[in-house]
């Protein structure tokens, strides 16, 4: 493997959530590789974000939980850069609460921002993936594994990305497309600093700092390494995997 295998020039990307820390990051690590970016958020502030990257990044506001705004936001790419090679399923929301506390409204929320969008954005993306024989990469979480106090139904959700990226990691394999996911503890995002001002969601964040062997939260920059990895063609025998970037909580 050479250096050349992680360079990312030509390639066509599109990363939801990207107005969050960890899709910026990404964003910022992926252009510098070479690579030209579009940044899909329901946040209209995805624009200043973009602008702050670079000329290599565009934006689109879509709430791509919706498969009508999945669908604009992969249209976008293709209206940029006429193809699309790399597919980051980044976007991602919690609000930690004991189970007995949480409505069906809030599991609805939940499920729909972290698990739908992840359907919704790759089934709208397919066909341009096969054409370029690009690759998935969606953000997980190690709780698929091992579950987490006051996430029950975030931890579901992100259990359901894991296995529906093996299964079609199966389906789409003949096609040439990779299918992995990452994934991250806690990482030092502006999610993390809200979950603070949680009574439930700092017993987390300080349970898991806590549990964790080198004593520390992620940086946002250390996830954007592994989905970059996972993106390049330096794991290009990689299919059906999550990557734990996770400072050694769950081994």
């Amino acid at each position: 493997m050479t250096a050349d295998s992680y360079d990312l020039t030509g390639r066509s990307v599109l990363i939801t959530g990207g107005g969050g820390g960890i899709g910026q990051a990404t964003a910022r690590l992926m252009t510098e590789r070479g690579a030209r970016v579009v940044l899909a958020d329901r946040d209209g502030r995805v624009e200043e974000v973009a602008a702050s990257i670079g000329e290599a990044t565009g934006w689109v506001v879509a709430d791509v939980s919706d498969p009508a705004g999945a669908a604009a936001a992969v249209a976008a790419v293709i209206d940029r850069e006429g193809r699309l090679d790399v597919l980051v399923n980044g976007a991602g929301w919690d609000n930690p609460a004991l189970f007995s506390d949480t409505t069906p409204e809030l599991w609805h929320q939940i499920v729909t921002v972290n698990y739908m969008s992840v359907l919704a954005c790759t089934h709208a993306a397919l066909g341009h993936l096969a054409a370029s024989h690009g690759t998935v990469v969606s953000i997980a979480s190690d709780l698929a594994r091992v579950g987490g106090w006051g996430e029950a139904v975030y931890a579901g959700a992100k259990a359901a990305v894991v296995a529906f990226s093996k299964s079609l990691a199966r389906e789409v394999a003949r096609d040439g497309i990779r299918v992995n996911c990452v994934s991250p503890a806690i990482t030092r995002t502006a999610f993390e600093a809200r979950m603070r001002d949680d009574p439930v969601g700092v017993r987390i964040v300080e349970g898991a700092i806590r549990a964790t062997p080198m004593r520390r939260s992620a940086e946002p920059e250390e996830i954007a390494e592994a989905i970059a990895f996972l993106a390049s063609d330096a794991a290009c025998f990689i299919t059906g995997q999550a990557l734990s970037v996770n400072g050694g909580v769950v081994m």
